[in-house]
């Protein structure tokens, strides 16, 4: 007969309603329950993807001795720590301080108050040397109970006098008159803190800990964005990457990053999307096949979740919480990892033989395995074939997919639904992928109406589209406040805005504290202490969350209460830090971006006026991809409500998008060409850098094609003044000599317009790395290509203004029908095939403009017309080249 948690909304409690243990939910009742009968608590907390809860449950919670022991001498109580992260936080702080440790499940025994006297995390079925048996623990204590009760009271009351006092410290915000501690003192400790060989921080096991990671990329310093860069590409190429069904397991149990524990989660995958595409910002193409294997993981963290974990409702889709590390083998049996694992055979029996070889070399599949039974995780080997290896990781999907799935949980958790929207956001607008902010709105919808966010009683968690019981606690407020207001500036939603003030009004409301600082949840009568947690636990505090989510909206509604509100609870946030830099990500993020903003580099404004409102335009993506961290922008039509006084008095100029940029109370020029969007806003935001000393691991240098799009201008090509006025481009401040370059022969890109500002776009951003012609150009000028290596030329603009400099360090002439997948990539419009780009070159060198300006009017391509593919690196304004510096400021109308 099934017990009371049947009924629960949580599918991990309801995963217990058929054990031999009767259960409890956490609450009043339980507790009374247990001061009625006089007996103690055994509280047990664990989570739906738990590989060892799932253990524990099998061995002791379903044994007729163990259960009918538990239940004459307990009232036993289960807690879903997703659903209750308050109860889960008070309780471990306890099992941290009683043995030094923590984790799940976690055991607690408590007195009828609910306070604690014995912890413990997982106990076997059988005694092990050092450990009991869970039935020997239970036998134990309740002797002690019945024998010691005094001695028992009296230490539970000691330790929870003790958390309690820890939680509601007179000034656990700091001192708020005392200033900040250095953040780039912070940033090189973590730094040190970098595994030199596998990335990641520390030793095994190991968190991916994405928050930390965004702190080392605020500056730009080339050290931390080299460390960011190894870390990531370790954890993208290792085992704990599902590189065959997209998303991340939760961490890895080895340095290497080989075997993970398998199970996966939403706010992992949120999280860790969001740092992959801040990372893929600041990753240039010297770093050989690295940002494709970023865009790889983001891509297959977006896939994941629209196949395997969308809840759809008639409110909109929101996300699962998670996916079981076990399931079925071929045996029948519950194994860890099952699902994810491979043989050399298995990968036999799916491919010719050509392309298992392939597979088991790209994938590190050998006969030992990474497993005791042999079986491996798949970790990618070198940078194969794009083309090729997405067909090979597309068969292995629907070969898994006839495997036994584990589990999913149903489970609908508001804060990391939340925060998948911020990382939807911001990924969609680096990427172009307007169906990504689609999903991004669609989670906000959910949130608002199935979370009841339009009430002043929103719902930690919903299952099926029913609201659970437990109420939402500040990481929920925090979380959907900060992706509503990320989504309302990409895409100039004042109704979204409106939500994500109104959210974050209550949340300060219901948790902030007395000295500034925040609760993590609401007051609970049952919970001897109200949650209080500063430093990260697997995320980001719900306090650094908060913070984050004020800044942003203060910056889209001028509103400077919410900064202030921001700045009163970063002291206790600084205090954690002082101890260990990862103690928060998102605190020493925040440090940083204010360490920046006092240089005068960050907390920027920017407000896209488009009449056309479009969040897809070049000017906005290009905001979105160039703006230093902590910079907010929003899109809006001129005059635009909602906003403050961003789009006050402020219009486009002759139809044009239009960007206004400010920094504190300065504004620069208002911007219409995103070619412009550089200094002296953007002049240290790092989008390619390397570390001097290579620390950099694991890659090699990129192998450039790139398409043909790309004219000669003579040497000493006139650029003259910009014809609209508007245009703007700092001088570069630097006491080194300026770079040369009025000599140099100019690369023209395209034909002026429109295809001209998309392709200069892309040579900006970095994702254009090569270029492309027909041989018969040079012939026609007595050029030879190869002469071409280690050149340097000026690319211009659609205004022959110029904007950056490129140097040539590959050149290659091969047949039409010879350019590759690989040369595709690089050309910087998107094409995922060769064919794709064939065809759009084809047009465009057999058009009569083209014709002409080759002088060729009856120029033909076949697939034996030879190619010029020049592979190059570009150099931007304050870039350094050769010791001298890139500077156009002196080119008149500059």
């Amino acid at each position: 007969m099934a017990n009371r948690l049947v009924a629960e909304s949580s599918p991990y409690l309801r995963g217990h309603a058929d054990d031999l243990i009767d259960w409890w939910p956490w609450g009043p009742r339980a507790l009374a329950e247990a001061r009625r009968r006089q007996l103690p608590v055994l509280l047990s907390v664990g989570y739906a993807s738990c590989h060892w809860c799932h253990v524990m449950a099998q061995e002791s919670f379903r044994d007729p001795q163990v259960a009918q022991f538990v239940n004459d001498n307990f009232v036993a109580i289960a807690v879903d720590r997703e659903e209750r992260p308050d109860v889960d936080q008070v309780f471990m702080n306890a099992t941290q301080a009683l043995t030094g440790q923590g984790g799940w499940p976690m055991t607690v025994f408590c007195t009828p108050d609910g306070e604690p006297f014995f912890a413990g995390t997982y106990f076997p079925s059988q005694a092990r040397v050092g450990q009991p048996s869970f039935l020997q623990v239970c036998q134990t204590l309740a002797r002690a109970w019945a024998e010691r009760r005094d001695e028992v009271v009296e230490s539970g009351a000691h330790i929870a006098s003790q958390l309690a006092d820890q939680a509601s410290a007179a000034d656990p915000a700091g001192d708020q008159t005392g200033e900040p501690p250095a953040a780039d003192e912070l940033l090189a400790r973590a730094l040190a803190l970098v595994d030199p060989d596998n990335g990641g921080f520390g030793t095994a096991p190991k968190f991916p800990q994405p928050a930390s990671l965004d702190a080392l990329m605020v500056t730009g310093e080339p050290h931390q964005i080299g460390a960011v860069q190894l870390s990531l590409e370790h954890i993208v190429r290792g085992g704990i990457h599902d590189i065959v069904g997209g998303g991340f397991h939760r961490y890895a149990v080895d340095a290497a990053w080989a075997v993970p524990h398998f199970e996966k989660m939403l706010d992992d995958n949120a999280l860790l999307l969001g740092t992959l595409t801040r990372a893929w910002r600041r990753t240039g193409p010297e770093t050989g096949d690295l940002r494709e294997h970023f865009e790889l993981a983001i891509r297959g963290i977006v896939g994941w979740l629209s196949r395997e974990m969308a809840i759809t409702t008639d409110a909109g889709t929101a996300f699962a919480s998670g996916q079981d590390a076990d399931s079925l083998d071929a045996d029948g049996q519950r194994v860890e990892g099952a699902f994810y694992l491979w043989t050399p055979h298995q990968v036999e029996a799916v491919f010719n033989r050509r392309d298992a070889l392939f597979a088991q070399a790209v994938f590190h599949l050998t006969p030992k395995g990474t497993m005791p039974d042999h079986s491996s995780t798949l970790r990618l080997h070198g940078d194969p074939d794009p083309d090729r290896l997405k067909r090979i990781l597309g068969e292995l999907r629907e070969v898994r997919a006839r495997r036994p799935a584990p589990a999913r949980d149903d489970k609908v958790v508001a804060g990391w639904n939340g925060l998948l929207a911020d990382s939807l956001t911001s990924a969609a607008m680096v990427f172009g992928e307007p169906e990504w902010l689609t999903m991004a709105r669609s989670v906000l919808d959910y949130l608002w109406s199935v979370h009841h966010f339009d009430t002043d009683h929103a719902a930690r968690s919903s299952l099926a589209g029913v609201a659970g019981p437990a109420p939402a606690v500040l990481e929920d407020y925090a979380g959907f406040a900060l992706g509503a207001a990320r989504l309302a500036g990409a895409t100039g939603d004042t109704e979204l805005l409106d939500r994500a003030v109104t959210v974050l009004g209550r949340g300060v409301e219901l948790f902030g504290a007395d000295d500034g600082g925040f609760f993590d949840a609401q007051h609970d009568e049952a919970l001897f202490t109200r949650a209080r947690q500063l430093a990260d636990e697997g995320g980001p505090s719900a306090t650094s969350i908060m913070v984050t989510a004020l800044q942003v909206v203060a910056g889209l509604t001028g509103n400077r209460d919410w900064a202030d509100r921001a700045r009163r609870a970063e002291p206790g946030l600084w205090q954690v830090l002082e101890q260990t830099p990862l103690a928060s990500g998102w605190g020493l993020t925040q440090l940083a971006i204010d360490a920046q903003a006092t240089a005068g580099m960050g907390r920027a404004q920017v407000a896209i006026v488009d009449p056309e409102s479009r969040p897809m335009g070049l000017l906005a993506r290009a905001v979105w991809r160039l703006a230093p961290e902590g910079t907010v922008a929003a899109l809006g039509t001129p005059d635009a409500p909602g906003f403050g006084e961003l789009f006050a008095q402020r219009h486009d100029i002759d139809g044009a998008p239009t960007a206004y940029i400010c920094r504190d109370e300065t504004c620069f020029d208002p911007v219409t060409d995103f070619t412009r969007l550089r200094d002296p806003l953007w002049r240290r935001v790092v989008r390619a850098s390397l570390p001097a000393d290579g620390r950099r691991k694991g890659t090699r240098p990129a192998h450039d094609h790139g398409p043909g799009d790309r004219a000669h201008g003579a040497p000493g090509h006139d650029h003259g003044p910009a014809t609209d006025g508007m245009r703007v481009m700092s001088h570069v401040a630097t006491d080194k000599p300026r770079f040369e370059w009025r000599t140099l022969r100019t690369a023209e890109f395209g034909f002026p317009g429109d295809q001209r500002d998309a392709l200069v776009a892309a040579v900006l951003d970095g994702t254009k790395t090569a270029t492309s012609e027909p041989l018969d150009g040079y012939r026609r000028h007595d050029l030879d290509p190869g002469d071409e290596l280690g050149n340097y030329e000026v690319v211009v603009d659609s205004l022959n203004q110029p904007v950056a400099l490129i140097r040539i360090n590959s050149v290659a002439t091969v047949p039409l029908a010879d350019v590759d997948q690989a040369h595709a990539a690089r050309d910087g419009r998107g094409f995922t095939t060769a064919a794709q780009w064939r065809t759009a070159h084809e047009e465009f060198w057999n058009s009569d403009d083209f014709r002409a300006k080759l002088g060729e009017p009856t120029l033909e391509l076949g697939d034996d017309t030879p190619i010029v593919l020049l592979g190059f690196r570009t150099y931007r304004p304050g870039d350094v080249v050769a010791g001298h510096v890139v500077d156009f400021s002196d080119v008149p109308g500059a």
